[in-house]
């Protein structure tokens, strides 16, 4: 199972918008699991994915969530495998 933090940065104001569009993007994939939240701190979301595919969490990091109207930008943290 491949899983990823992703800790977005978001324009003053456009955090609840930037959740509800990944709420939208990650209920449209399939054989995934996700949690998001807003969060208070240097991050405003922070979004776990998990796949049994790797390049899927990839794919969705860098080609949707990061291409979000309003994310300033975005750090992405995977969790070793062999430690979980």
């Amino acid at each position: 199972m491949s899983t990823a933090y992703v800790l977005i940065n978001s324009d003053l104001g456009k955090d609840i918008d930037i959740i509800a569009k990944i709420k939208e993007i990650l209920q449209a994939e399939k054989d995934i699991s996700f949690e998001i939240q807003g969060v208070y701190g240097v991050y405003d979301i922070i979004v776990k994915i998990s796949s049994d595919e790797s390049a899927t969490v990839r794919k969705i990091v860098t080609n949707q969530i990061r291409k979000i109207e309003n994310v300033q930008s975005t750090l992405t943290m995977v969790v070793i495998e062999e430690q979980e």
